[in-house]
């Protein structure tokens, strides 16, 4: 069963755990997802089947788009609300502040990665030395903030929408904002409505085609050629330029790539639903 999706993970359970639940309601056992959500967070989880899950360093999905909420003056190691250790009262600012701020974030902005994460350190995940109070060091990274508004503000929450690109961590803009702020500060709340085109359409089965960050090509040689995985020639493509590109056919298709004048299969005869 090929199929490809938008499930809305709830919030409490992590991503594994709730991508066992979908295999079991489908019944399949080839499944994966993109893009991990941390067990606080809610929202868009793109989910895939089958010959499906081979495509997920194909699709188009920048912008993510969260929806968070900070908690002034709280403060929890792993910057989220999981483990709060303490809570300082800070007065009401002006909500002028926090347009100033958002505007100061935007574009590419340097920041360390929450030692609690997916981020592999000497092939562990951090967040596993973390939790097993092991002392380590995370490099900086570099996100890019396409756009933040500010949603509302009840003092202290403080609720705002931001668009990024792909491995940006919210929790560590959250503390970029805090420290501009002056104040310590966690995330209370987070929700992914989008990646990309994608967003949670109650579970709707979605053509992979329509996501695919892939420009077309044309085979105008035999179908079989590529249907059987033969040696393919360059000659026999519309465009010959170096770059990965979509075969569509009309049963399956191909994401071939061209580089130096040479063809090779990157995905091959990937049968469509």
């Amino acid at each position: 069963m090929n199929a490809l999706f938008v499930a809305n993970k709830p919030r409490g359970i992590s991503s594994n755990f709730f991508l066992r639940k979908i295999k079991r309601k489908y019944g399949v056992k080839k499944a994966g997802f993109s893009g991990t959500l941390d067990p606080f967070a809610s929202g868009c989880l793109i989910v895939a089947f089958g010959q499906y899950t081979k495509l997920f360093n194909y699709l188009d999905k920048t912008p993510k788009t969260y929806i968070a909420t900070m908690w002034l003056g709280a403060y929890c190691e792993s910057l989220d609300d999981e483990n709060i250790t303490s809570v300082k009262d800070t007065l009401p600012f002006h909500q002028s502040v926090f347009n100033i701020i958002k505007n100061s974030l935007l574009g590419d902005i340097v920041y360390t990665p929450p030692k609690y994460s997916a981020k592999k350190i000497n092939g562990k995940r951090a967040y596993d030395l973390a939790r097993n109070g092991i002392e380590f060091d995370i490099k900086q990274s570099t996100m890019h903030i396409y756009e933040c508004e500010i949603l509302s503000y009840s003092h202290p929450f403080l609720t705002f929408k931001i668009a990024v690109d792909e491995g940006s961590y919210i929790r560590s803009y959250a503390q970029l904002f805090a420290q501009k702020l002056g104040i310590q500060a966690t995330l209370s709340a987070l929700k992914r409505v989008s990646e990309g085109k994608f967003v949670y359409q109650n579970e709707k089965m979605l053509n992979p085609i329509h996501f695919l960050n892939l420009e077309k090509n044309v085979y105008n040689g035999d179908v079989l050629d590529i249907s059987l995985g033969k040696k393919l020639n360059i000659e026999n493509f519309f465009k010959k330029e170096n770059g990965k590109y979509l075969i569509d056919f009309d049963d399956f298709f191909s994401i071939i790539e061209i580089k130096n004048q040479d063809v090779k299969y990157c995905l091959n005869k990937v049968e469509k639903c």
